[in-house]
C-alpha cells in the first residue's frame, strides 16, 4: 500500500496566512491601521493600549479586540475608557488566529462602523511562544517585555523576536532593582533581529511612551 504524508500543521498555517491576508484586505479597505501587541502576562501590554488611549483620544478613533483564555478582565478596562471592544476568549488555545480575528471584525462591526475608526489595538494572549507563527492580518507586530522579566526573556524566545516589528523594553524605572540592564536587552534583541525597532518605556512614569505613541499611530 503506497503511503502518503500528510503535513497538517503547514497545511494549518498556510490556511492561517491566507486568513490572515483577507483580514488585512478588510482593514485596508476600511482604512484601519491595526496594531497587534504580545507580550507575556504582566508584560504591559494592557497598559500600554490604555497610556495610548488615554493619551491620544481626542485625535484618534480607537478599538480594540481582547484575546485572552479569558478576555473579560482586559475587556472591561477598555471598555471603562469608552472604546468598541469586542473580546475573544481563546479557551484552550494559547494564541489568537486569523480566523479569530476575522470573527472579532464582525462583531465589532455590530459596535462600531469601522470607517470611523483609525486604529485598531489587537491584544494576542500573554505568552511569546504560541502566538509567532500564526499572522494574524495586523499591519505592526509590537512586543512587549518588561525589566521584571529578567535579561534573558529576549534570548529565551527567538522565535518571537525574529516575527516582530517593534520590541517594547517596559518598566526601566524598575530595571536597577532587578539588576538588569536595559540596554544589554535591547542588544541581545538586534542580534536576532537587526531590523527589530527598540523602546525603551516606563507606562508609569511615562518615559518613553510619546516616542513610541508616534511609531505606531498613524
Amino acid at each position: 500500500m503506497h503511503k502518503v504524508e500528510v503535513d497538517v500543521s503547514e497545511d494549518l498555517l498556510e490556511v492561517n496566512r491566507n486568513l490572515a491576508r483577507e483580514v488585512r484586505e478588510t482593514l485596508d479597505e476600511h482604512n484601519v491601521r491595526a496594531v497587534e501587541v504580545l507580550g507575556s502576562i504582566g508584560s504591559g501590554k494592557t497598559s500600554l493600549i490604555e497610556w495610548i488611549v488615554k493619551e491620544y483620544g481626542d485625535e484618534y478613533s480607537f478599538a480594540v479586540i481582547a484575546g485572552d483564555v479569558v478576555s473579560e478582565y482586559d475587556e472591561r478596562r477598555f471598555k471603562d475608557l469608552g472604546v468598541p471592544t469586542v473580546g475573544l476568549n481563546t479557551g484552550r488555545e494559547c494564541h489568537l488566529d486569523a480566523h479569530m480575528v476575522q470573527h472579532g471584525l464582525e462583531h465589532l462591526e455590530e459596535l462600531t462602523d469601522l470607517n470611523e475608526v483609525d486604529v485598531l489595538f489587537i491584544e494576542n494572549v500573554g505568552n511569546l511562544v504560541c502566538p509567532a507563527d500564526f499572522p494574524i492580518g495586523a499591519h505592526l507586530r509590537v512586543i512587549v517585555v518588561s525589566a521584571t522579566e529578567g535579561e534573558d526573556v529576549i534570548g529565551k524566545h527567538p522565535m518571537m523576536i525574529r516575527k516582530g516589528d517593534v520590541l517594547v523594553v517596559n518598566k526601566i524605572d524598575l530595571a536597577d532593582a532587578c539588576g538588569v540592564s536595559p540596554e544589554t536587552m535591547v542588544r541581545t534583541a538586534k542580534e536576532i533581529n537587526p531590523d527589530l525597532e527598540v523602546y525603551l518605556t516606563s507606562i508609569k512614569t511615562g518615559e518613553g511612551m510619546a516616542e513610541l505613541a508616534e511609531r505606531l499611530l498613524p
